[in-house]
């Protein structure tokens, strides 16, 4: 069975898995065009695009998402409890210290980012704070610890960036296919390639965030109950989170998977199609997986 220790180096290598075939596709791209436009510029700048996405990408992708969702880094005597709480568990769970941000918001939610565990963030929203109780955070604390625990962190950071990147690329090669020069003898060709790929785009970018997030997410309430040692906490705190209905004012698709719970309150459809689609796995299947363990 995967657990915190045992699904590392399977997130390791996943994640340059999805930048080793995240580079052969801005490559690819980059060689599609160039064929259609008659010049191998667009591939060398394809190449380097690539290259440089995935430095960003391992590097900068936890940086660019705290930016986004202006996150605050707080010290040991902005909130001790906090700060003691998240230490005493990553003694527990044997990591670092990570670094504790927090989001000016009222809805109550969380997340974890940074390229590994000794660059691993910890963020939570103030409206979080707010409603948990001592135990509760305690349970939302740890499943955050166990993403870093887990190094899935990295993936599902870098995955903001890379999907933004896909989009910009196909958006860009929809464009130059309707818009470029209209003497071109391959802007028939460009235009028939580049309709589907602007449809696709988006669904593949939503697919890739499904790859890394459902299964996560069942595998750190497991991961962080076992840290400590009392499921219900866990569950209590997301029955909480899902009750709260406060939107979230710097909710996006970009970032939406990485929080603990949904970020977009009321929004949510019920259809079949829209649950095949969703990021997080229902509340009600991860609270009963929960309450299984406490028997």
């Amino acid at each position: 069975m995967a657990n915190l220790y045992t699904q590392s180096e399977s997130n390791i290598r996943r994640t340059w898995i999805y930048l080793f075939f995240f580079a052969l596709f801005v490559i690819g791209i980059g060689w599609v065009i160039s064929y259609f436009l008659e010049t191998q510029a667009i591939l060398w700048i394809a190449v380097v695009l690539a290259v440089l996405s995935n430095i960003v990408s391992y590097w900068y992708s936890d940086k660019i998402v705290l930016n986004m969702v202006k996150a605050q880094p707080i010290k040991k005597d902005d909130n001790p409890e906090l700060y003691r709480l998240v230490e005493n568990l990553s003694i527990t769970a044997g990591l670092p210290m990570p670094k504790i941000y927090i989001m000016n918001e009222m809805q109550p939610n969380a997340f974890a980012t940074g390229r590994d565990p000794e660059h691993g963030v910890v963020v939570v929203t103030q409206g979080l704070l707010d409603i948990l109780d001592r135990v509760e955070l305690e349970g939302v604390l740890a499943h955050e610890l166990a993403h870093i625990g887990n190094r899935d962190i990295l993936l599902s950071t870098a995955v903001v960036v890379l999907v933004g990147i896909v989009v910009s690329i196909t958006d860009m090669f929809f464009r130059m296919a309707f818009f470029s020069n209209g003497d071109n003898k391959n802007k028939g060709p460009m235009i028939i390639i580049a309709i589907p790929l602007a449809i696709l785009a988006p669904i593949m970018a939503q697919l890739m965030k499904l790859a890394i997030s459902r299964r996560r997410e069942f595998l750190a309430d497991s991961s962080g109950a076992l840290l400590t040692r009392y499921p219900d906490g866990l569950a209590r705190a997301l029955e909480k989170i899902s009750q709260n209905q406060y939107p979230m004012k710097r909710a996006n698709n970009a970032t939406a998977h990485l929080f603990i719970s949904s970020p977009f309150k009321g929004k949510e459809s019920v259809s079949w199609l829209s649950k095949m689609f969703m990021t997080h796995p229902p509340t009600e299947e991860r609270i009963a997986k929960l309450r299984d363990m406490s028997l």
